[in-house]
């Protein structure tokens, strides 16, 4: 008798990668009846559960408000999903926690360890958004913001002059599976030097402790790392399919003691590896431009994945303090911004129960995008401006204004920095007062598209 999958199937099995090698074997040593049965039964995945209850997670977040009730309640909600996913094993939420997507997707501000499984949704596509500072001595601010401004870039695509791409991040790359391919190389060239849009943004200020002037800078791994995400969430969907078809979707994972997921891991050290360059690139720019020494300069990321032993610690925009997941750390530190008219905040901190290793990564939303601008619909974009920006150099790179990234779309400072303390989030050490900064703004206003719609 002929093994096909068609048998597999009659026989009850679900369709899957194990097919193949299964339907060899079996027809290589003439396979049939309780012989089989048997071998079919020992080479099948075993079909994994969610969890019928909900795995603990650690709730460092409070609604101060009514604003922010229903925020945090649907954080709640979802985290419960989230925390039944088999993979599962504890959790926490910062007090800048907000939802990111449908019921059951991990919130901004949300952390999940995981046993031996990475969730590329738990990372989203912003794979490795992160923040660093460089402090310029005593040079005037108002020059490093222009200068950073002749040398940066915002807004969709890449740059019409990339800066260079390091040769032996290019090898890595051609030697990983998942970077491997035209798309991946040519968003690390041409995405090279590039912030995007969003919240994305280049901040200047002075430290309240010494006054030096300082850069800072908040940005991902552009479109490599978007087209790494959208790979791995292929992959992760089709081990759900096989192996966990009751967990929701979105939330499949990479088994990490496969080939595949020990190639993914890799891919994401090697995105941050270019995510920090193209931070370094903007930085050294301007000092180049202002002829200036750096005087100190660190960074960390704040959204990412950490692995300690067979643990995957998924951080949706979760600053981690403890140096185990930082392999490049400066001295403990890291940046927490809040908005653009606040502080970026200098902090450090130690692990405990509640905080797993982590801080919150800025200030989050208590409502989305669309909902704040309806908000504000009755005054004028450049009154909201003007209010909201007093006294700060504020520019949008695109020329056109988003009232979406303005302070008042943001969650309260002064709360966020309350919880940080009544929850053990870290110390603040020093703050950087802001001076100016720059963003992307609305870059779609006058697009290409658009002007030929109209």
């Amino acid at each position: 008798m002929k093994v096909t999958g068609k048998t597999l199937i009659e026989m009850g099995y679900r369709p899957g990668k194990w097919f193949r090698e299964a339907i060899a074997h079996a027809n290589e040593n003439n396979l049939e009846g309780d012989r089989l049965k048997a071998y079919l039964a020992d080479q099948a995945p075993q079909e994994i559960y969610p969890h019928d209850e909900i795995s603990a997670y650690v709730r460092n977040i409070r609604a101060e408000d009514e604003t922010e009730q229903a925020n945090v309640a649907n954080v709640f909600a979802t985290m419960d999903e989230v925390m039944k996913t088999p993979t599962a094993v504890k959790g926490a939420v910062m007090p800048d926690a907000c939802p990111a997507g449908p019921l059951g997707q991990i919130p901004v501000g949300g952390v999940v360890a995981t046993r031996n499984a990475i969730h590329p949704a738990m990372h989203s596509a912003d794979i490795c958004c992160s923040v660093m500072m460089t402090s310029f001595g005593f040079t005037d601010p108002k020059k490093v913001l222009n200068a950073a401004h002749a040398v940066t870039h915002f807004g969709g695509g890449g740059r019409k002059d990339p800066f260079d791409l390091s040769p032996d991040l290019v090898d890595k790359m051609k030697g990983n599976y998942f970077l491997n391919n035209e798309a991946s190389l040519s968003f690390a060239h041409s995405h090279m030097g590039t912030q995007g849009d969003g919240n994305h943004f280049l901040f200047v200020g002075q430290s309240e402790q010494s006054g030096e002037t300082i850069m800072v800078t908040h940005h991902g791994s552009r479109g490599l790392g978007a087209n790494l995400y959208k790979n791995g969430m292929k992959l992760a969907e089709s081990f759900r399919r096989e192996i966990s078809p009751k967990t929701r979707k979105g939330n499949g994972w990479i088994p990490f003691d496969t080939e595949e997921g020990k190639a993914y891991w890799d891919a994401l050290q090697l995105v941050r590896e270019w995510t920090k360059s193209n931070h370094s690139s903007i930085h050294d720019a301007t000092i180049a431009r202002l002829k200036v020494e750096v005087k100190e300069r660190f960074w960390n990321e704040h959204n990412f994945v950490f692995k300690e032993g067979d643990l995957f610690y998924h951080a949706k925009g979760a600053t981690p303090l403890d140096d185990r997941f930082v392999p490049d750390s400066y001295q403990q530190l890291r940046l927490i911004p809040l908005n653009m008219s606040e502080p970026v905040l200098i902090v450090k901190g130690d692990t405990t129960a509640a905080n797993l290793g982590f801080a919150p990564h800025g200030a989050g939303r208590n409502m989305s995008r669309r909902s704040h601008k309806r908000a504000l619909a009755n005054r004028s974009v450049d009154a909201i401006f003007a209010e909201e920006t007093a006294g700060l150099d504020v520019r949008f790179f695109s020329n056109h204004i988003d009232i979406s990234e303005l302070p008042s779309a943001y969650k309260n400072a002064d709360s966020v920095r309350r919880q940080m303390k009544e929850f053990g989030l870290g110390e603040v050490v020093d703050e950087i007062i802001p001076f100016g900064c720059i963003m992307a703004g609305d870059w779609q206003f006058d697009a290409p598209w658009r002007r030929k719609k109209s």
